[in-house]
């Protein structure tokens, strides 16, 4: 991946992209992909906002059944099975299990109900490439077997549980990545930490250019554009305001969903739980652990200021305790917590967790921004037909054609692979003085540019020193310098590798890993300390010394 800021062209593009989180790599890479030029930018890193803070689930939204969401659940799961085809290195198919009690609500009657109706709606599940990703029916299941799965679920009044597929990314950023990838191997050209600072109109009134203020350096380019997406998430109405010189007519609606890493509770399922408030949260298995989440409240004010706080992390931990009936969660037990914000279009409904998550396209002309279109809320598994939907209003604005999509049948960058099963397979038996842990992690993770992770570490050995109890290895840090715009320490170790997932790290790892990007980006001790104190603050858990 080349940054495009450091080296920025007079050219004018047919789209330029504000956001690189999952939504703006997905239009970036459809529109790309279908011959478009395209230039995207992001303020911070790629995928380090509502992207990076999901429950890691590619799901269609059991629940949304509910509130009669028929159109978005079908939605959901088309783009599943689609997702597992074209980054079959990245997801897979995962049980889930809900315990039925007696007396409660939602009774087990209902709850077949929901699952009969979304095996329904999930009718092309098996219509994947891969036969390791074709996801089977519900069933149910009796208490004991139940208690089996899960000793720690509350055994009275438990009478059975229901068992139903969705599917898990083992590492969302590396597949919002992915699309980045994808995007640029088209001919898009791609920035993190490149800053859009205003827009530029034509005598008419029309957007045709924005600023953009390189992060790192200062320096300001002028892009030209026929068209602009706005795809910034929670910060998606702050900039329709800046475009606009007045308040937003499309408010967005935020909501804080925070997750926690704690001692695993199952290996094999994961674990749908009803807080006696008749809200739901996950008990994922995820990395040896479990990742708890997530929760939905409602935030007001700058997405900017937005940290996880001890209260929120306290709170929750509350809830899951109540749920259970019992203490099986200490504070001492977490060993991670993040959140993120939800941009959420709905603002109707009295609770953020009831709110939609459908997304809207919104054509700026309407409101004085002619030029300029909108993409406002939405769910990471919707993403890309989030973004046909987008290329759908390109194409009338530019007035041309386009050609048809080939996102839903083409792989990925990186997930180039007929057999995961097999292509996991051959990269453990096929090169001999790397570990095995090492190589299944790095070929999921990465999938066939793993080759690339593994010869840097053949030039320099100190490179394949370990960093991780998963396996992972120096190189990977070095890859995701030359290759991947890192720029950052938390760059690394939240979004290029999984070192920041499990928590803070021994003081030792941050210090050999901010020592190769010291050495590849030319860092001074000072800066180099500098990045690793950020770090710490940023992975601390709130509270923890407490």
């Amino acid at each position: 991946m080349i940054r495009y800021i450091e080296h920025p062209t007079s050219e004018e593009f047919d789209l330029a992209v504000i956001g690189g989180g999952i939504s703006g790599a997905c239009v970036a890479y459809e529109a790309a992909s279908r011959g478009l030029s395209v230039a995207l930018f992001e303020k911070n890193d790629f995928g380090g906002a509502t992207s990076s803070a999901t429950s890691k689930l590619i799901h269609g939204g059991l629940r949304y059944l509910n509130y009669f969401e028929f159109g978005l659940v079908r939605e959901s799961l088309r783009e599943r099975r689609i997702l597992e085809d074209i980054a079959p290195n990245l997801v897979y198919p995962l049980p889930f299990l809900i315990p039925n009690y007696r007396g409660v609500t939602t009774n087990r009657w209902v709850l077949k109900a929901g699952m009969i109706l979304y095996d329904l709606l999930s009718f092309d599940r098996g219509w994947t490439v891969h036969e390791s990703k074709r996801l089977p029916y519900h069933h149910t299941i009796d208490a004991q077997a139940a208690r089996k799965i899960a000793p720690l679920l509350p055994e009275e009044k438990l009478t059975g549980a229901h068992i139903y597929y969705d599917c898990q990314s083992i590492f969302p950023e590396r597949l919002t990545l992915s699309f980045l990838k994808s995007a640029e191997a088209h001919g898009a050209k791609l920035s993190n930490y490149s800053a859009v600072t205003a827009f530029g109109r034509s005598e008419q009134g029309r957007i045709t250019s924005i600023s953009v203020r390189d992060v790192l350096n200062g320096k300001e380019t002028q892009v030209r554009s026929k068209l602009v997406i706005n795809s910034a998430g929670p910060w998606a109405s702050r900039l329709l305001e800046e475009a606009a010189g007045k308040a937003s007519d499309h408010p967005l609606r935020m909501s804080e969903g925070i997750h926690l890493l704690v001692p695993q509770f199952s290996q094999t399922h994961a674990l749908v739980m009803m807080t006696p408030s008749h809200r739901h949260f996950f008990i994922i298995p995820w990395r040896g652990r479990s990742l708890v989440g997530t929760t939905d409240r409602e935030f007001v004010g700058n997405p900017d200021d937005y940290r996880v706080s001890e209260q929120s992390i306290r709170e929750f931990l509350g809830d899951i305790n109540q749920t259970f009936g019992k203490e099986v969660l200490k504070f001492s037990d977490i060993q991670h917590a993040y959140g993120g914000l939800r941009p959420l279009t709905d603002t109707h409904t009295e609770s953020t967790y009831s709110s939609s998550r459908k997304y809207e396209v919104l054509d700026g002309e309407r409101d004085g921004n002619a030029g300029l279109i909108t993409v406002e809320g939405g769910k990471y598994t919707t993403s890309r037909n989030l973004a046909e939907g987008v290329l759908r209003m390109v194409k009338k604005k530019l007035g041309r054609k386009i050609p048809a999509t080939s996102t839903r049948k083409k792989p990925l960058s990186g997930s180039e692979m007929y057999s995961i099963r097999q292509f996991v397979e051959d990269a453990r038996s096929g090169n001999p003085g790397f570990d095995k842990d090492t190589l299944e992690f790095l070929a999921r993770a990465f999938g066939t540019a793993y080759k690339e992770v593994l010869a840097l570490a053949a030039e320099n050995q100190a490179f394949k020193e370990r960093i991780t109890s998963d396996g992972e290895i120096l190189a990977e840090v070095v890859y995701a310098v030359r290759k991947e715009m890192a720029r950052h320490l938390l760059d690394v170790v939240l979004r290029r590798t999984g070192v920041g997932d499990l928590g803070l790290p021994p003081d030792e790892i941050l210090q050999k890993i901010a020592r190769v990007m010291a050495d590849e980006l030319s860092w001074t001790d000072v800066k180099m300390q500098s990045e690793i104190a950020d770090a710490k603050r940023y992975l601390t858990l709130p509270g923890k010394s407490k």
